[in-house]
């Protein structure tokens, strides 16, 4: 059996995303559990130097995760052949430029979403990677979730029929940091637009990658934003005003018919399976899908209720929904997707979650942002790849 060393410059990941489940539950867990199989010869084995700016959050972290390597020096570790692989999971402002430094240095770029704060830059770096031949790929995570996969195999096996539409609703109360014994659990960028903070920046990528490949294309938007919550308390105990969104409220069509509502909300109280939960309703059946279960009804199970609001309900409407139940072994979603990365960089197995399906992501944010402002409807182009404009 063969092992390989494949080297990862890992960008910015001090942060709590970056920290959990990209370096500990992905990267760690992969050298913990002896690499990545490809085939019957060959493991793939991750080796990681973590970058950043502060020297002494970088040494805490790689103590903790047991690697030896780590520096300030992003373009020392650049220079390094050694490492092929770039990951950034910085703050998005500053992505683009990491991006192309990395390939300028002729690395395989993988990193965190958004891939840029609008979608001109987003799809540049796309056609940067794409014009030097570089592998590259953006973290679609929400794709390998035990919940979403549970539903993408019902669909496959033809159990929803033609597929009508879809309401998610994602979100949760983040305090707002005004009591001491309710701190806030979300960073103070999040709420600053100058820092690229926003729940439609953040979201819309997700829905974007989720409705695509689930759904069906999206073809055009129409978005309501708001700041609910004007005020709340950053890191050093300080108020200060909100200058981006804390809710959206977002309605998207498809090329195969099939209409997508979603409510994402930090300003919003849990009565729901999930922090994420979609409704799929089809001809055939429907389904509740969470982050990790996923409840179905049939058609032929489907009550027949009547409208007398009179009387009591006489009908259980949770009790004829069946829970799908497990028939796998189901890992971390992130660790998933770096598992298909590493062996698309090592043996060039197909990997389509590229920085260009990243940029769609981006794309449908800022149209997002756009329909808000402009209160109507918006197309969603598929966009020209910037070569065949030049």
């Amino acid at each position: 059996m063969e092992t390989r060393r494949i080297g990862i410059i890992m960008n910015g990941v001090t942060g709590r995303m970056g920290t959990n489940q990209h370096l500990l539950r992905s990267i760690k867990a992969i050298r913990d559990q002896g690499g990545v199989r490809v085939g019957e010869g060959l493991v793939l084995m991750p080796d990681p130097i973590l970058t950043g700016r502060s020297h002494d959050k970088l040494k805490s972290l790689a103590d903790r995760a047991g690697i030896a390597r780590y520096t300030t020096n992003l373009d020392e570790a650049l220079a390094n052949r050694d490492d092929e692989i770039f990951f950034d999971a910085s703050s998005t402002p500053h992505r683009a430029a990491f991006v192309q430094r990395a390939v300028a240095a002729g690395k395989a770029i993988y990193c965190e979403k958004p891939t840029a704060v609008d979608s001109g830059t987003a799809f540049r770096l796309a056609e940067l990677c794409e014009r030097s031949g570089l592998k590259n790929g953006v973290v679609q995570d929400k794709l390998w979730l035990p919940g979403i996969r549970k539903f993408r195999m019902l669909r496959d096996q033809g159990f929803f029929g033609r597929i009508l539409s879809v309401r998610g609703e994602f979100g949760y109360w983040v305090f707002t940091g005004h009591d001491a014994d309710q701190p806030a659990q979300r960073p103070s960028w999040n709420y600053r637009h100058e820092d690229g903070g926003g729940i439609i920046v953040d979201m819309l990528c997700h829905w974007r990658y989720l409705i695509d490949d689930l759904f069906g294309s999206v073809r055009s938007v129409n978005c309501l934003g708001a700041t609910h919550v004007p005020q709340r308390i950053d890191e050093q105990g300080r108020e200060y005003e909100c200058s981006s969104d804390d809710a959206c409220y977002a309605t998207f069509e498809c090329d195969q018919g099939v209409i997508c509502q979603f409510n994402s909300s930090w300003t919003v109280r849990v009565r729901r399976d999930d922090l994420l939960t979609m409704q799929v309703d089809g001809t055939h059946g429907s389904a509740i899908v969470g982050l990790r279960n996923c409840w179905i009804q049939s058609l032929g199970s489907t009550p027949r209720p009547l409208w007398n609001p009179d009387l009591e309900q006489p009908l259980d409407f949770f009790s004829t929904w069946q829970e799908v139940p497990d028939c796998t072994t189901y890992d971390n979603a992130f660790k998933i997707q770096w598992e298909e990365f590493l062996r698309h960089v090592a043996v060039g197995s197909p990997f389509p979650w590229t920085l260009r399906e990243g940029a769609k992501g981006v794309q449908l944010a800022e149209l997002g942002m756009q329909s808000w402002q402009q209160r109507r409807w918006l197309p969603v182009a598929d966009p020209t790849p910037l070569h065949e404009t030049n």
